[in-house]
């Protein structure tokens, strides 16, 4: 009997050990599976992009699903964001009403630049809502910030962003607007997997673009973009987003609404 009992218990011991193994090597596995997962995607991200020696000379030579991304406008171009006649010929004020910005949101003016724009939004959406000037250059964001300290505006914030990220919180944001912005984004796909992530839920993309199907838009050909391209772009699987309607109600640009689902 106490034989059998000992006996018993070693088979039990080893019964546990070889559950505790399988377990563990489950759950390596299990990681194994995730990291091999993730790394895929890595690769297919990297396979959305193409280079080309022979491309516009005012691209930088990269194509993203088919199209040539644009060199990015620097801060000494700052005086043409802030031309007069720009309001006749694009209809800013108008943008904005289009917008339908109300008290209270919070809306993130990707690529703002000298702040045209985030200036005309911050006093719809005060006093508790904000405007967060979003952009790469840091002498823009100088620019801006004397632009706010002569107006008195105090409800925007500064942010530097990055290439891949505008760095904005996770579900912060009501309304992201990009004018005329997104097409010079080096790593598009990753801007708006990280802005995608930024709007709360039913939150909104704004998308302006000079129209490439106008050949009256005197604008270079890599700095226009067609609807199809943009829906095709903004809609990808991983970014949640639907293309929600299109406004054709300003002289030269789309105006193209996505909406975080």
């Amino acid at each position: 009997m106490q034989t059998f009992l000992r006996t018993s218990g070693l088979k039990g011991y080893l019964a546990i050990l070889l559950t505790l193994a399988f377990l563990s090597c489950h759950q390596v596995g299990q990681a194994e599976d995730k990291a091999e997962s993730t790394d895929k995607k890595k690769m297919d991200i990297s396979k959305l992009y193409e280079f080309r020696a022979e491309h516009d000379p005012n691209g930088i030579g990269k194509f993203y699903l088919g199209r040539e991304i644009a060199h990015v406008m620097g801060h000494p171009a700052a005086m043409w964001l802030e031309r007069p006649e720009r309001e006749a010929e694009e209809k800013l004020s108008l943008l904005i009403k289009l917008l339908k910005l109300k008290p209270g949101m919070v809306v993130a003016d990707i690529g703002a630049g000298s702040g045209v724009l985030t200036l005309q939004m911050a006093p719809l959406v005060a006093p508790k809502g904000k405007v967060v000037a979003v952009d790469i250059q840091q002498e823009m964001l100088v620019r801006l910030q004397n632009r706010l300290s002569r107006s008195g505006i105090e409800n925007v914030e500064l942010l530097l962003g990055e290439e891949k990220s505008p760095r904005l919180e996770p579900s912060s944001v009501d309304v992201v607007l990009m004018v005329d912005v997104y097409h010079e984004f080096e790593f598009p796909h990753e801007m708006i997997m990280n802005i995608s992530k930024a709007l709360k839920p039913g939150g909104r993309i704004a998308l302006v673009e000079y129209r490439m199907e106008d050949p009256r838009v005197p604008i270079k050909l890599v700095h226009k973009m067609s609807e199809e391209q943009s829906i095709k772009e903004m809609t990808q699987p991983a970014f949640s987003l639907k293309h929600t309607k299109t406004i054709k109600d300003l002289p030269r640009q789309h105006l193209m609404i996505f909406t975080r689902k």
